[in-house]
């Protein structure tokens, strides 16, 4: 059984940064993607990064050159760290884990951003 720990959402001011951390533990295949998705009220989940083990990393556009997306495999945690935040990132942001035949899903985080 695959569990993902998400932590570090909160409320911050738009310009600001928040950092964001997902835990995975149990018996996780070696081979695997990890990745931030995150949902707005009223709207669909929309990918926000995926990294692969190996370190290649995937970006919304949206979020391009204000978030970056990193992984200790050693801890099997991934982190989102995210800058110039605006109001529009305000949303649940949830961790994934992707292996060859199932996604395992975190239970998310709130991230608010005040204007």
């Amino acid at each position: 059984q695959v569990q993902l720990v998400e932590s570090g959402g909160g409320l911050v001011q738009a310009g600001g940064s928040l950092r964001l951390s997902c835990a995975a533990s149990g018996t996780i295949f070696s081979i695997n993607v990890m990745g931030w998705y995150r949902q707005a009220p009223g709207k669909k989940r929309e990918l926000v990064a995926t990294i692969t083990n190996g370190g290649s990393a995937n970006y919304a556009d949206s979020v391009k050159g204000r978030f970056t997306i990193s992984r200790d495999n050693a801890k099997n945690t991934v982190y989102l760290q995210m800058n110039s935040l605006k109001p529009e990132d305000t949303a649940a942001y949830y961790c994934n884990l992707v292996v060859p035949i199932y996604t395992y899903w975190g239970q998310g985080t709130q991230v608010t951003v005040s204007s």
